[in-house]
């Protein structure tokens, strides 16, 4: 059985797609770009600003079912420039400071919104 999530703290999907799932007790989360939930509009700024909001984003739909950063297991990062990857990291970095998740990292042609970052997320329910 699948359950789908949305919370209004997190930016709305701007497609047929769900901002996650519930399903064999784990939240898959759809990728996150650097949208602000309250305009959805694109936030100003480099990578890694953009990179601060996509966390930011992803903090919003785990709190949303009662879960943090700790519960994440894998993730998948694109970004635009992987010039900009140490940037990036260094973001990404604060907020999985211990036990951090498996992941992949890879240079992308484009993305949503022309955005640089966009990260999903694979987390373990409790």
């Amino acid at each position: 059985m699948k359950e789908i999530i949305s919370t209004d703290k997190a930016p709305a999907a701007i497609g047929p797609y769900s901002q996650g799932v519930k399903a064999g007790g784990f939240l898959f989360l759809s990728g996150q770009i650097a949208l602000d939930p309250k305009t959805m509009a694109v936030v100003e700024g480099d990578a890694v600003a953009q990179t601060e909001q996509v966390m930011k984003n992803m903090k919003e739909a785990l709190t949303s079912q009662g879960l943090d950063f700790s519960d994440v297991v894998k993730t998948t990062v694109f970004i635009k420039d992987m010039r900009e990857f140490g940037r990036i990291n260094e973001v990404y970095g604060r907020f999985f400071a211990k036990d951090a998740p498996a992941r992949s990292c890879v240079e992308v042609a484009r993305l949503p919104k022309d955005v640089l970052v966009e990260i999903e997320a694979i987390a373990l329910l409790k």
